[in-house]
């Protein structure tokens, strides 16, 4: 493993038991959204004969979708040994036969000398978690190739975020059971916030998966104790991936903000982004 200060982070939150969890309720649904999220992302209707790379793979089912989109090879890697477990079980059962490999790796032990460069670099959700965001961007943005995607999805800056920061260090440090009655007590809060806007929080929680081919329940314990916890704004974005060489394709992002910080947002989601390589 990479001996870059940020894999050594104390208190990191522990996502691969999170996936695993998730990992074994996957069905060919799951798929099917996963697959229709990198459609858009790409805007293409296959990745047929490209190389992709799943950075922080988690349960496995983004690199699924890319082998069910005809990506010629696909290598997943993450950090977390149960994230590399739960990823190895779901591409077992969804996509064998077919070119992938999955490996216990840090995005700070990525380099294209070793490996190459890929078509698509994938990591969604990830990046803000390494306890050193900007340089892990500039990690796996060195393996994308020529004419080649960077497709990535990371934590937008609002007002609350050093709360959040505050709130996922404590609850990645909790015990099981104070984690639940947290997770218990923001769903009582969103469900009295649902009912103050009349709509139906039960149809929400049924039609999570629709967004990412995720479950509610895993997704909110996996936010709540999201340790370590960067965030950024799509302007802070576009200038980084200025400096490593980057055009943007497109991005799905947030607007209203004002000194980098959106102002208006309680919770702090994710932006979407894709930038190219030029060839």
């Amino acid at each position: 493993m990479s001996d870059h200060p940020a894999d050594s982070f104390t208190g990191r939150f522990a996502f691969g038991e999170n996936w695993v969890d998730y990992a074994r309720r996957i069905d060919e649904s799951h798929v099917e959204q996963a697959i229709q999220g990198l459609r858009q992302l790409l805007g293409v209707e296959d990745l047929k004969g490209k190389r992709f790379l799943d950075i922080g793979s988690g349960s496995g089912v983004h690199a699924v979708a890319a082998l069910r989109l005809d990506a010629a090879h696909v290598d997943a890697v993450d950090f977390d040994p149960r994230s590399v477990e739960a990823s190895t079980a779901t591409l077992t059962r969804f996509s064998a036969g077919q070119s992938w490999t999955v490996e216990r790796k840090s995005v700070f032990d990525l380099t294209p000398a070793t490996q190459g460069t890929y078509d698509v670099v994938y990591s969604w959700g990830v990046l803000h978690h390494t306890g050193a965001m900007h340089p892990a961007l500039q990690a796996a943005a060195s393996m994308v190739a020529p004419g080649g995607c960077f497709v990535f999805a990371l934590y937008r800056r609002t007002i609350l975020c050093p709360l959040w920061k505050m709130e996922k260090r404590w609850y990645a440090n909790a015990s099981a059971a104070t984690q639940a009655s947290a997770r218990r007590f923001i769903i009582g809060m969103k469900r009295a916030m649902f009912a103050v806007a009349g709509r139906d929080f039960n149809a929400y929680v049924e039609g999570y998966k629709a967004r990412r081919g995720m479950l509610f329940e895993q997704d909110l314990h996996d936010w709540m104790g999201g340790w370590p916890y960067e965030s950024i704004s799509p302007m802070a974005v576009d200038r980084a991936m200025k400096r490593l060489g980057l055009t943007k394709v497109r991005a799905f992002a947030k607007g209203g903000y004002f000194l980098g910080v959106r102002w208006t947002e309680f919770g702090s989601g994710c932006d979407e982004f894709v930038y190219r390589r030029p060839a």
